[in-house]
């Protein structure tokens, strides 16, 4: 990866726009075939690395210039969203890239206008948000286990560009929108996983469940959410996830190659001088160490 980065002169809805041809390349409606070849722990790491220090990078350009990024990962269950976000998060500052994930809402949020529950979530000057799941619930799990009905479902879909241009245009928010794409036989694969790991237990629901033998409905309402919101000003970028290194690095280099940014010159740091012991003496407090097993 090149170290400068010239932000561009075009506005940013035309910089994403070039950038949705990932959608006419092929329709998404299925996961492509896995690489014949899987890449192996070593060079993912190797490369997860030298994207993990261009995220540095950015995320000082972000603070330097006052950018407001939002970046939104929708897709199935199992697709990989949370891995993903892991990825991006693992070595910036948690307070510069949050992680917004939403509970179901509550019983005053459903009385709410549809985005009000986002909207205390979006960033502010120098902030990059990921979104674990969004809004877009509306045009996903609500409409298809019947949560939303079709008049809200439609209503949304037809609100949600406007809103959406007022986020670009009128706040200067850089919105980034991710579908991550499945195929069957891995979202099974992965789905048992959580059934028969005890680490992953905890990420299967009931909802979960019922999701998952909803497979066409969900093809129905991803065709649907993309037909009516994939714009100009928030275009929606497809990712094949079957092979998890591959998406992550995959990712990370496309929202790298989105927000225009300049590596920053390094400042010289030198470590001070510690004090001198002076008069301290070690306490006489016996400190109960934990067990060394490892």
């Amino acid at each position: 990866m090149s170290k400068k980065r010239k932000p561009v002169k075009k506005g940013k809805a035309n910089a994403l726009a070039d950038a949705a041809e990932l959608l006419t390349e092929r329709a998404p409606n299925e996961a492509a075939a896995a690489p014949a070849t899987k890449m192996s722990n070593k060079t993912y790491l190797k490369e997860l690395e030298k994207l993990e220090a261009e995220l540095v990078y950015l995320q000082e350009w972000v603070i330097k210039k006052g950018l407001k990024v939002i970046i939104v990962f929708e897709g199935r269950d199992g697709a990989g969203k949370g891995g993903t976000i892991k990825a991006i998060t693992g070595r910036v500052s948690p307070r510069v890239f949050r992680v917004v994930a939403l509970p179901a809402p509550t019983d005053r949020e459903k009385t709410q206008m549809y985005y009000q529950r986002y909207l205390p979530h979006f960033p502010g000057a120098g902030e990059v948000v990921i979104f674990d799941r969004s809004w877009y619930n509306r045009a996903g799990v609500e409409r298809v286990m019947g949560f939303a009905t079709s008049e809200q479902v439609e209503a949304f879909l037809r609100m949600t560009p406007l809103v959406e241009r007022t986020m670009v245009e009128g706040n200067d928010i850089i919105l980034l929108k991710y579908w991550l794409e499945v195929d069957m036989d891995e979202q099974t694969r992965r789905m048992k996983g959580r059934i028969n790991d005890p680490r992953k237990r905890w990420k299967l629901s009931p909802m979960d469940l019922k999701s998952y033998s909803r497979w066409y409905d969900y093809s129905r309402a991803r065709d649907a959410m993309f037909e009516a919101t994939d714009s100009e000003w928030a275009p929606w970028f497809a990712a094949r996830s079957n092979d998890k290194k591959r998406v992550r690095l995959n990712i990370i280099r496309h929202i790298l190659k989105s927000i225009p940014y300049e590596m920053p010159k390094p400042e010289k740091v030198s470590l001070p001088s510690r004090q001198s012991a002076g008069k301290y003496q070690e306490s006489n407090h016996p400190v109960k160490y934990i067990p060394e097993v490892f």
